[in-house]
């Protein structure tokens, strides 16, 4: 059995000239959480259109559920939900009519299709309404339950979390967990809530124009961030020449107008606290930690963050 549910070599996107998506080559285990990361533009979305038949690649081949898929074919539709973009439905409708007409066109897979999709996303109490008087945040909700209430073995989501408050983000990640950790369902996801990601993924894809800079599981991930102590401080310079002259450290960065942080000799932060009070510097906190996701991907990217 193909430990793959998702696998692509060298896979293309050329728009007249412009590469979108740059001999991809991606590795999306079965029954895991996969999160693809990049900025706006990098592409992601061309890629997950690819995946889906919506875009054409331009070269490279596409493996789903072990299967080349170079031609998508109907037989394997079902096994997948996804959210690409904007979810679009019926402006006139409720939530439950339009789901009412996927579930025609798809199969239902149970008694209570349609009310089930929606009391997952919370939107059984709001049936009602009509989708054009949806919140943005209702509308990713809906879509969420459009790709889900077929019950696929693979689900694609291209920014889920677009426009929910803190509550629907929380509770968006905790049945993503739930699909993936008690059905077995392989999710491939892209996001720029990175604080999410971390809580989220198994494993993680960094794009950057068109190309898959790395490729990692978070255990690993996890083993590779740099621990380090982090000093808030009245006066960066002067305790930039403490750490040098007194206790001979160079592997140290400054963060923000007054934190520095300290990649070397972490047990001696009593000390180095001790020192920077004598020499009249206040020191405000003192934090251990290890990097961030935000950190660990503006570093493989360069330059500034995923917003």
């Amino acid at each position: 059995m193909n430990k793959y549910v998702i696998e692509t070599e060298n896979l293309t996107k050329d728009y007249h000239g412009l590469i979108a998506v740059d001999k991809l080559s991606l590795h999306v285990p079965k029954g895991k959480i996969y999160a693809l990361l990049g900025r706006n533009g990098a592409g992601k979305t061309t890629t997950m259109k690819m995946l889906l038949n919506l875009v054409r690649p331009s070269g490279g081949s596409i493996y789903l559920f072990g299967e080349n898929h170079s031609v998508f074919e109907k037989k394997s539709s079902h096994r997948i939900g996804s959210i690409i973009e904007t979810p679009a439905f019926y402006e006139n409708l409720t939530a439950g009519e339009n789901l009412e007409i996927l579930a025609r066109l798809r199969g239902r897979h149970r008694k209570d299709t349609v009310e089930h999709a929606l009391s997952v996303v919370n939107l059984d109490k709001e049936n009602r309404k009509l989708f054009r008087e949806y919140s943005l945040g209702m509308k990713q909700r809906l879509g969420l339950a459009a790709a889900v209430m077929h019950e696929p073995e693979l689900l694609i989501l291209d920014e889920p979390m677009n426009s929910l408050d803190p509550v629907g983000i929380h509770e968006t990640r905790k049945y993503l967990l739930q699909l993936c950790r008690e059905k077995g369902t392989t999710i491939f996801i892209s996001s720029h809530v990175l604080n999410e990601i971390e809580q989220l993924a198994d494993v993680i894809g960094v794009i950057n124009k068109g190309k898959l800079l790395e490729e990692t599981d978070f255990e690993e991930l996890n083993r590779r961030r740099r621990r380090f102590a982090e000093f808030e401080v009245s006066d960066i310079n002067k305790a930039a020449l403490v750490l040098e002259r007194a206790f001979q450290i160079s592997d140290y960065a400054i963060s923000g107008n007054n934190q520095l942080r300290l990649y070397e000799k972490i047990d001696l932060r009593a000390d180095i606290n001790s020192a920077f009070v004598k020499e009249g510097i206040t020191v405000a906190s003192v934090n251990v930690d290890s990097g961030k996701l935000e950190d660990y991907f503006t570093e493989l990217v360069g330059g500034e963050g995923i917003g």
